[in-house]
């Protein structure tokens, strides 16, 4: 059954690990049949939330950015994948900022329901990635439809355009977009 999946990176950085890895997975999604949108924050205005909740009631947030058309490609997904290098053990400030201002989805209709992460780190130890799952999770958990199903972790990877050179992630990203 095609599934309508967005895959987000969320590295600003060029030649970016989790970048390659998200566009293996992009790949495999797309060979298993799947209607698959990519987006990268690279390049994308956006403007930390400023805690007034009026996108609550409004349905949209008051700040004029990059973030309207994110969230709707965001509500009318049914898989996400979020892909993010690790920084001091968590996720990059951006996809905490992209989970932050995602707010004005949590009282409305949207379709997402499997929530998965791809995240690379220059830490081998795979502990490197627990808090930014954690802090995921405690975004997915906000949506009760909405479930984390897994990560692909790709553990020391450090230079620029190195996460290519490790197949066996590569493999396992590609395969997470095959079972999406």
């Amino acid at each position: 059954m095609e599934k309508n999946v967005l895959i987000i990176s969320t590295s600003l950085r060029a030649g970016s690990n989790s970048d390659i890895l998200a566009r293996e997975c992009e790949r495999g999604a797309k060979e298993a049949g799947n209607e698959v949108e990519f987006i990268s924050l690279k390049g994308k205005q956006i403007k930390y939330c400023i805690g007034c909740l009026a996108c609550q009631s409004k349905g949209s947030c008051v700040l004029k950015d990059d973030m309207p058309e994110i969230i709707a490609k965001v509500k009318k997904a049914e898989v996400i994948v979020f892909a993010t290098p690790i920084y001091y053990y968590e996720m990059a400030g951006q996809m905490k900022t992209l989970l932050d201002r995602l707010n004005p989805l949590y009282p409305s209709d949207y379709s997402f329901r499997d929530i998965y992460m791809i995240a690379t780190a220059a830490e081998a130890d795979e502990g490197a990635f627990e808090k930014a799952y954690n802090g995921l999770r405690g975004w997915v958990d906000c949506f009760e439809k909405a479930a984390l199903k897994g990560i692909v972790t790709g553990g020391g990877i450090v230079g620029p355009n190195e996460a290519a050179n490790h197949m066996d992630t590569m493999h396992k990203a590609y395969e997470l977009g095959k079972k999406l």
